[in-house]
């Protein structure tokens, strides 16, 4: 398989026909190879617009819901971001893309050291990985010009609008376990303001702001 057509396909048919615009994320996800963050069987099928399991449980999203996300977080060069649940580093590879200094989150160690060593192996220097409850921000990194949220909460946690930077951005899941909508959170001073932007369906954010095991 050519992986690199396949990611110029993913981008053309999956990103831009749905209306991802912003040029820094089309690029990013025409240069991270998808296909390096799933298991070997599941190669072939990395570049369609679906997620994937990833083991324990947990999957990396389809790539559109990836953009979307990123997109929304409306990053710059140098800008420090909180991930949230980095999964096998998909997301945190294409944040480092773009420039920014990536804090993630993973509560599953098995896959938070895995992730490590993927990014290692990739190059991807300014991105920092902890073990830990990720529904509790890191509040001693903070604050944050963006956070993303790669799991669906069953409300807002109020410590990660703390841990943002005046003018930032906390993209995220909100809902119930199995369906949630896409919610943008935007701080000015000590307000924020939220918009809606569809149904997504994430798995669920486990912690003490999150649902319980």
């Amino acid at each position: 398989m050519d992986y690199a057509v396949a990611r110029q396909r993913m981008v053309a048919e999956q990103l831009v026909r749905r209306g991802i615009t912003h040029q820094g994320v089309l690029q990013a996800m025409a240069k991270v190879h998808r296909h390096l963050f799933v298991e070997e069987a599941f190669w072939g099928r990395a570049y369609g617009d679906y997620s994937l399991p990833i083991g324990e449980r947990q999957t990396i999203s389809q790539p559109f819901m990836v953009a979307r996300m990123t997109e929304l977080l409306e990053l710059e060069k140098d800008q420090r971001v909180l991930e949230i649940g980095t999964g096998s580093g998909y997301q945190t590879a294409i944040l480092a893309e773009l420039g920014a200094k990536v804090y993630s989150i993973e509560r599953n160690r098995r896959l938070a050291l895995a992730a490590r060593r993927r990014l290692e192996s990739l190059g991807y220097c300014d991105t920092w990985i902890r073990i830990g409850d990720g529904s509790m921000g890191w509040k001693e990194k903070a604050p944050f010009d963006a956070i993303i949220v790669s799991a669906g909460a069953p409300s807002i946690p109020q410590c990660l609008t703390e841990q943002l930077a005046d003018n930032g951005r906390l993209v995220l899941p909100v809902g119930q376990a199995w369906n949630q909508v896409l919610t943008k959170g935007t701080k000015r001073g000590t307000t924020v303001r939220w918009t809606e932007f569809g149904d997504c369906m994430f798995v669920k954010l486990i912690g003490e702001h999150g649902w319980g095991e």
